[in-house]
């Protein structure tokens, strides 16, 4: 059976380091990181103590940022130096970013001049941006090499770099002209010129965002994508497996704003209930302004609901259909935006295509509300829930479908402005479409 987080924890606390130490060594560097990943502070600190030098160096790289950062500042400089140094360039800084000012300038003044100019490129970018996550450290070759050239320069510069599958193809100023596979390089005459294999190369910009360029890469299951300068000139690699990080991040982020909280940054219990209840409170907030305003309507339509009680009993149904479709057609057009199928400018097509399929879905559903509610009670009330439900879902599909684009334009997370707006729009919107139906259908 698997050595947990748990099991480590009762061997540290039973004073049974060398039964630890030796469950540590076992593990693979990746499971080894996970268990640390789970303790807290004191017990992680004594974990990685336990570790064998040269294993610790591994475990490091493969621990998430933050907690690398609580041991950087349980253990000292001294103490980490060899694992910060090991570290890749964009996985450094994004250790950097965790730690206090003043501990990251001491670590950066450990580094060698090359490693500290690689860190300082990746450093020199958006946080956000694809030229954080990309590696300064690469192997290329250029357009007019044999094979034989540019296996040779592989060999000679390959330890350093990130990846080697993926093979930039540049010009003497360094400016991409494709890609080729080590693969190709390999197994053909060595005589040949590297442009014969040469390949259109996908690229992006070191600008663009890492979250858009990241799933460019899973998608098209690029082993590395070129990243390149405003002047297309060969800066870094981005690699699958960074990308691959960077994309079950962002599906994280979104599942956690979809459900009314943000991404806790250690795990369930390792946090504080303080850290749980700041990364809960403001989308609580958010959602209670929606339900004030949900009353205010219900006020100004008291009147309405006192002539037919009947109606107050499917304001929950109408309500959270209006808000699963706005939420729906929200999360659709945010996942295309990501993958760039569509851009803001797109932002009528958009709200034309969720408009139709609002209505589609909204005649399905609101014949299937007619029915019960004509059954229930009358053809009149049958007919108020029906338009109802078919009005409710146009709204909210074509408002949840264009959310996503306005928040790309003013340079807002679309998962952060769209969840609460839609939640609030379509309970006060849903409910005055509602009464007003219903005071034109009955006559009250």
């Amino acid at each position: 059976m698997p050595i947990t987080t748990r099991d480590i924890e009762l061997l540290i606390d039973d004073g049974r380091l060398t039964d630890a130490a030796h469950e540590l060594a076992a593990m693979a560097p990746q499971e080894a990181a996970s268990v640390l990943d789970g303790l807290d502070t004191r017990r992680g600190t004594i974990a990685f103590r336990l570790l064998p030098k040269d294993e610790a160096v591994h475990v490091f790289d493969d621990m998430s940022s933050s907690t690398q950062a609580r041991l950087v500042e349980a253990l000292g400089d001294a103490e980490v130096i060899d694992a910060f140094d090991n570290l890749d360039p964009d996985d450094r800084a994004e250790l950097l970013d965790e730690l206090p000012a003043t501990v990251a300038k001491r670590l950066i003044r450990t580094l060698s001049a090359d490693e500290r100019e690689a860190t300082s490129v990746v450093l020199g970018f958006g946080k956000h941006s694809v030229g954080r996550r990309m590696s300064p450290e690469f192997v290329h070759v250029y357009g007019d090499d044999t094979v034989e050239q540019g296996l040779a320069r592989v060999i000679d510069r390959g330890h350093d770099a990130e990846t080697i599958y993926t093979i930039p193809v540049v010009d003497h100023q360094r400016r991409l002209l494709g890609v080729v596979s080590l693969r190709d390089l390999l197994l053909s005459d060595r005589a040949v010129p590297v442009e014969t294999y040469r390949r259109t190369p996908i690229f992006t910009q070191a600008t663009t965002s890492a979250e858009s360029a990241a799933r460019r890469c899973v998608d098209l299951s690029l082993p590395a994508m070129p990243v390149v300068d405003n002047e297309d000139r060969l800066i870094g690699m981005l690699t699958l497996d960074d990308a691959a990080e960077v994309v079950a991040a962002a599906r994280d982020e979104d599942a956690a704003r979809a459900g009314a909280h943000e991404v806790l940054r250690t795990p369930y219990l390792r946090s504080s209930v303080v850290s749980i209840t700041r990364v809960r409170a403001v989308w609580l907030f958010v959602l209670a302004i929606s339900a004030i305003l949900t009353v205010n309507v219900l006020e100004v339509f008291e009147g309405t609901l006192e002539q037919k009680v009947a109606l107050a009993l499917f304001i929950p149904l109408l309500t959270g259909i209006g808000g699963n479709t706005g939420s729906q057609a929200a999360t659709t057009v945010t996942r295309a935006l990501a993958t760039d199928e569509v851009r803001p400018r797109d932002v009528f097509r958009v709200a034309s295509k969720e408009a139709c399929v609002g209505v589609t879905m909204g005649a399905v559903l609101g014949l299937a509300g007619f029915g019960v509610a004509t059954l229930a009670y009358d053809t009149g009330i049958g007919a108020v829930i029906g338009l109802t439900i078919v009005s409710v879902c146009t709204v909210a599909a074509t408002v949840g479908g264009i959310m996503p684009l306005i928040a790309q334009t003013i340079r807002v997370d679309p998962a952060v402005f769209s969840t609460p707006f839609i939640s609030t729009f379509c309970d006060a919107t849903g409910l005055v479409i509602y009464f007003s139906i219903a005071k034109a259908v009955l006559g009250i």
